[in-house]
This record gives C-alpha cells, sequence and structure tokens, in this order.
C-alpha cells in the first residue's frame, strides 16, 4: 500500500510541476514541442488545459490517494494508457515522432504498466478472492 501511495505522490506531484509551469509562464510548456504561442487566447488555453486541468488532477489525486488508492490507480493506469495511446495514434495518422514524443511514449506506456501492477497488486491484497471475482464481474 505505501508502493502504491508513493508512485500515486509522485505522479500527483509530476503533474503539479507541469501545472505550475503553466500558471506562471505558459510558453515554457510549449517550447516543450517547439510551439509558439501568438495570441492571449493560445496563452489563456495552455493555462487552462495544462495548469488548470493539471492542478484539478493533482488535487483529485491527493483525495483519492487518502480515500481510495484503488480508484487513484485505476485513474492514473487510464490517464498513463490514454496519453500513450495518443501518441500511437499520432504515429499511424500523422507519423513517427520526435526524440519527445518518443521518450513520453516510453514514460506513459511504462507508468501505465506500473499503475496497473500496483492495482492489481493492492486489489489482490485487499480483497477475498471470491470479492475480486464479484467486482470484476
Amino acid at each position: 500500500m505505501l508502493v502504491a501511495q508513493g508512485f500515486i505522490l509522485v505522479s500527483a506531484l509530476a503533474l503539479l510541476s507541469v501545472s505550475v509551469m503553466a500558471f506562471l509562464n505558459p510558453q515554457a510548456v510549449m517550447d516543450l514541442v517547439e510551439v509558439n504561442l501568438t495570441s492571449t487566447d493560445a496563452f489563456s488555453s495552455i493555462r487552462g488545459a495544462y495548469g488548470g486541468v493539471g492542478l484539478t488532477l493533482f488535487l483529485s489525486l491527493l483525495f483519492l490517494m487518502r480515500y481510495d488508492v484503488t480508484k487513484a490507480l485505476a485513474f492514473l493506469a487510464l490517464l498513463w494508457g490514454l496519453y500513450a495511446l495518443s501518441r500511437v495514434i499520432t504515429i499511424y495518422t500523422e507519423g513517427a515522432l520526435g526524440a519527445f514524443g518518443q521518450q513520453w511514449l516510453l514514460i506513459e506506456t511504462s507508468l501505465c504498466l506500473i499503475s496497473g501492477t500496483l492495482l492489481w497488486a493492492v486489489r489482490k491484497q485487499n480483497l477475498p478472492q471470491s470479492s475480486l471475482i464479484n467486482e470484476v464481474i
């Protein structure tokens, strides 16, 4: 359980770091992918999408970490998995990723697998076999 909570906290802090960066300097976030923001609407959108949503994810993960670790891990498996899926879709629709995208595809896939593995381990530890089967069904 402690390892799972540590993983949730590290994930939450990673999301918070991008969120804070987006609030303070949206262009710095976009510099990571070599995109220039050219209007106040663009700055506002990055602050909202990466800053506001990132802060919401951070706070949600802290809440779930405290009250329902399994839901936090399931949420992270979905989050990291869908990030990775979006990069795979990009490969098939727009072509090969650059170094940044390739690195993050590996990271997000790994984080998804870690989340899923921890979810499995926590559920196995906390639920009797019959309850686990009933919950899956």
